[in-house]
């Protein structure tokens, strides 16, 4: 008999022919069935916590499965066969469980969070942003330090348990023979396949159909509870593939009315200063809030109109998007983010063509210039110099962040720098949420509400913040009037900010976040609109426009400069004076008539549609419209190597 020494490593057992753990059998029928009543019985397990998780309600995610042939059924099979394909894998029956059950349910806790501090269902897309969710971490951590403590013993914690889980299963469970694990192959593989295959919601599949799963792409939050967060996830995962618009060919977008506007500037050009401010908003519309003193006197002064933000709380690159290039979300698959996805080549904007007519084209953001992947898009805007945290002079913070005086120096330098006319876009960053209190030790308002000292205080940290923003474009003004250079600016929120239990407690909404579906028009602009200012130091404010999109505010601009342009001042010009908004889930008149849910509509208005495919066209397409629409985009396009 051989002696094993202490502390000696056991053997690793192998494959043993009538051993009944090994889930396979040849001849036997009992162990094979246990094998799969037991596969089956922990991807019902496992969907059940991941979709509790999500939905944050236990007799909700029961009622999700007490409906017959629903997704949630279809749902369990696929783990299964996820599960049986990996143990062939792997080698071990069940083991499977150990990668599948962590990653499943991490997904499940981060799309929980995101939907509650955003409102918007966890994207494949998002992992495209990963590196921004990590650069935030610090704000995160001073705003809840217990709940990063938690949370990251609850991570180390974790992986220990699942490495000594992991050894141990190996150690105690045979291999499985070849044959066992071709088996399980031949099963899974060809069915996962068929279930891949009916996920694209772009084309009809009637296996799809009678499952009752049913693609709600215009509706992501409905398509989620519908659906199941494991459905719903996989079945945005082909929307980084845009399609093109139905009809869309060479003749019809020659068929598309030309503009009688060509591309003209003054003699005198002016400079063109536009700046995107981080979460501006009128905190002061918060029900029984009262700040003292008003925290945004010149905004409220000289503002133009309202900004109407396709996101709420974060998303700041889709607003940037639509301010830079004319274009529109609305035309964009649900969730995406075109300057992670779509911007690969040089895009027209109004970077591109004020450069062609001799303008000097910066951006400032005093954030790094990989966030939102500004860097790569920025050169493909056509922008000849992007200033962010890697190349500014170190900046005075306010706060945690670059402040807002800090940031009104550098456009003011960059302005006064030459002789040529200057197209700067700015991006703040002074009042990035989280608001956490004692943001800024020398608070220069008092907040009145009958909130929680939390939320108050809170709530002050923001108004702070949005007074120093207010406090910045008073400057650039006083700054503007006693130049000789005509001088154009531009002001805006880009989204209303993240304050979540703020929202709540003062009765403002119901949730952390807004619905992304609205119940009407109204409750659509109170949640989305921002201050907008548009001024001259020349005319003055421009007055009375309204809410209007981001898309149209290169229209706004250049009207307001004397310059004219085929796409900016004249397609868009022409649209603005039937549609003033243009979302995903609302169009809306210059008169206030609201066309909810346009796109699920059998007709679509011929002039939206026109811009849906020039959209299509120079982001995707042929090009085919540049000549009528983007002449200085012809024989000028040079793919950066990023």
């Amino acid at each position: 008999m051989v002696r094993i020494r202490k502390g000696t490593a056991k053997p690793v057992p192998q494959f043993l022919e009538d051993d009944p753990s090994t889930g396979y059998l040849p001849g036997r029928t009992w162990p094979t069935v246990r094998y799969g009543l037991a596969t089956l019985l922990a991807a019902a397990l496992l969907v059940f916590a991941v979709e509790w998780i999500v939905r944050g309600d236990f007799f909700g995610t029961v009622d999700f499965f007490l409906q017959p042939f629903k997704p949630g059924w279809t749902t369990i099979i696929v783990f299964a066969l996820v599960l049986v394909g990996l143990d062939a894998i792997l080698g071990r029956s069940h083991q499977s469980l150990m990668i599948v059950a962590p990653l499943t349910l991490a997904l499940a806790f981060v799309g929980h969070q995101k939907s509650h501090y955003l409102g918007d269902p966890l994207y494949p897309t998002d992992f495209l942003f990963a590196r921004q969710i990590m650069a935030l971490m610090p704000l995160l951590v001073r705003e809840r330090p217990w709940t990063a403590i938690m949370l990251a013993v609850g991570i180390v914690g974790g992986l220990a348990l699942l490495v000594h889980g992991w050894r141990s299963w190996r150690r105690r469970v045979p291999i499985l023979s070849r044959k066992g694990r071709l088996a399980r192959l031949a099963l899974a593989v060809p069915l996962l396949a068929f279930f891949v295959s009916i996920m694209d919601y772009a084309t009809f599949s009637w296996t799809r159909d009678r499952l009752q799963i049913i693609p709600i792409m215009w509706d992501q939050k409905e398509n989620y509870a519908s659906n199941g967060f494991a459905l719903a996830f996989a079945m945005n995962v082909p929307m980084a593939h845009v399609p093109a618009p139905p009809g869309y060919s060479d003749k019809t977008m020659a068929a598309i009315r030309h503009p009688d506007v060509g591309a003209s500037v003054p003699d005198e050009k002016p400079d063109i200063i536009v700046v995107m401010s981080e979460s501006f908003w009128d905190p002061t519309k918060l029900p029984g809030v009262t700040i003292k003193p008003d925290p945004i006197p010149t905004v409220r002064a000289l503002r133009s109109g309202s900004m109407f933000s396709p996101e709420f709380g974060g998303m700041t690159a889709n607003i940037e998007f639509e301010a830079l290039t004319g274009f529109s979300n609305a035309f964009l698959p649900a969730g995406s983010i075109p300057y992670q996805q779509y911007v690969r080549t040089p895009t027209p904007s109004l970077a591109t063509f004020l450069k062609s007519e001799g303008y000097r084209a910066r951006a400032i953001h005093p954030g790094t210039n990989w966030f939102w992947n500004r860097g790569a898009v920025y050169a493909d805007f056509g922008f000849s110099d992007f200033r962010s945290e890697e190349t500014l002079p170190p900046m005075e913070k306010r706060g945690p962040l670059a402040s807002d005086a800090a940031m009104t120096d550098e456009i003011i330098r960059e302005a006064d720098a030459g002789d040529d006319p200057v197209f700067l876009f700015a991006v703040s960053l002074q009042n990035h949420g989280p608001y956490e209190p004692y943001r800024y030790y020398d608070p220069t308002h008092s907040v009145e509400a009958p909130i929680s000292t939390w939320a108050r205080e809170s709530l002050l940290s923001y108004a702070e913040g949005s007074a120093d923003a207010d406090r910045g474009l008073q400057r650039l003004i006083d700054w503007a009037k006693k130049r000789e250079r005509p001088t154009i600016i531009a002001f805006f929120g880009d989204h209303l900010p993240p304050l979540g239990p703020v929202y709540v407690e003062t009765g403002f909404l119901k949730d952390n976040v807004a619905p992304r579906k609205e119940p009407t028009a109204d409750a659509a602009l109170e949640h989305h609109d921002t201050p907008l200012v548009i001024w001259s130091n020349r005319s003055g404010p421009v007055e009375n426009l309204g809410a209007v999109s981001p898309a149209f505010l290169p229209y706004h601009i250049l009207t307001t400069a004397g310059i004219t342009h085929p796409y900016y001042t004249g397609f868009l010009g022409a649209l603005r004076e039937h549609y003033r908004v243009v979302d995903r889930n609302l169009l809306l008149s210059p008169a206030g008539e609201a066309t909810p849910d346009w796109a699920r509509q059998k007709q679509i208005d011929p002039k939206i549609n026109d811009f849906r495919l020039i959209q299509y066209d120079m982001m995707f397409g042929k090009r085919t419209s540049a000549p009528d629409f983007f002449p200085e985009t012809v024989d000028k396009l040079v793919a950066h190597t990023s």
